[in-house]
């Protein structure tokens, strides 16, 4: 049987107790019911007793929970969680063998809030392939469900610590639209472009989490625009409606990638928003790259489709219409 160990880790003077604990000792409690250790409380001192390695993990969530409580002076008990969660999953390094990612993912991806799992063929294979590739472009229509796994993986590849950073971008391109007449600033204006991005994060990070990486840039969410002159690495990127990029922002877009990052360019070739006298990015960027064997392009069509059956059919008759109407 394992030797218990005793630590011990004094509250700093800064922090008053009360807001490290919790109410009714509540922060204290969740700390010891998911890490079974046992711990023991007197003023501003903790008696932290356990198996070694849990003890010492305590202890380094302890120092992370005064940091937070210094940066955002509450805390709640999903901080503490995430907290615990995150502590549990290996430490970040530069040097993680590539073949360790492809171990832990099959048909399911981990993420904090919940696991996402590849429910079509066509999903499975996106899997496998940003495993094995650095990027990959996942072609197809809507309701496939290609942004909501690439953030999936994202966050998974984050939590992981195979990445430190989650970049999003989109083409804020007017579909019907004129930016100028919508009210608010510049940033009110180009949001609702980015709204679904935000949605997945949010139903994959808990909220206090996800508002804390936002605030230390850990994930940014912007315009492709902006990503011009950077260079991304150690970092999941994704391009989502790339089928809205011209020729320029695409290339601009792939020259961007450094050591250690993955990307994923995701779009719909039939639903390009762009003035009809410029081709899509994305198209030209498939023919441009097709000869290049470390990128991998995969399409999702109908039988991938994961939202309402009607969408399915939906699609079909759009299909079956564009066809008539080319005879």
């Amino acid at each position: 049987m394992e030797e218990l160990k005793e630590l011990i880790f004094d509250i700093p003077e800064d922090v008053p107790p009360v807001y490290f604990y919790g109410p009714n000792d509540l922060f204290i409690n969740v700390l010891s019911e998911q890490t079974e250790c046992r711990i023991v409380s007197r003023g501003s001192r903790l008696k932290i007793i356990g198996k070694a390695r849990e003890t010492e993990a305590v202890l380094a969530m302890c120092e992370e929970m005064i940091a937070l409580l210094r940066k955002k002076k509450r805390v709640t008990a999903e901080d503490i969680r995430t907290i615990v969660h995150v502590h549990s999953l290996p430490a970040m390094s530069e040097n993680v063998p590539e073949n360790r990612v492809a171990q832990e993912i099959d048909n399911q991806i981990t993420t904090v809030r919940k696991t996402v799992y590849a429910k079509t063929e066509g999903q499975r294979e996106v899997i496998r392939s940003v495993q094995d590739h650095d990027l990959t472009f996942v072609i197809g229509p809507a309701g496939t469900g290609k942004t909501y796994i690439a953030v999936a993986l994202a966050v998974h590849y984050y939590i992981k610590g195979f990445i430190k950073k989650i970049i999003l971008t989109r083409p804020a391109v007017e579909a019907g639209e004129s930016l100028g007449y919508l009210p608010g600033d510049f940033k009110e204006k180009i949001d609702p472009y980015l709204k679904p991005l935000y949605d997945a994060l949010e139903d994959m990070l808990p909220r206090s989490q996800l508002k804390n990486m936002f605030e230390e840039q850990i994930i940014e969410i912007i315009p492709l625009a902006y990503m011009r002159g950077r260079t991304l690495n150690n970092a999941f990127v994704i391009l989502d409606e790339a089928q809205n990029t011209t020729f320029t922002q695409m290339k601009m877009f792939l020259t961007r990638l450094g050591h250690h990052t993955k990307a994923m360019v995701t779009g719909d070739v039939t639903q390009v928003d762009l003035d009809h006298r410029k081709e899509s990015g994305l198209i030209t960027g498939l023919r441009v790259l097709r000869a290049i064997e470390q990128i991998k392009v995969v399409y999702f069509n109908r039988e991938d489709v994961v939202r309402h059956p009607l969408v399915k059919k939906i699609i079909d008759a759009y299909d079956a219409y564009d066809a008539d109407d080319e005879i």
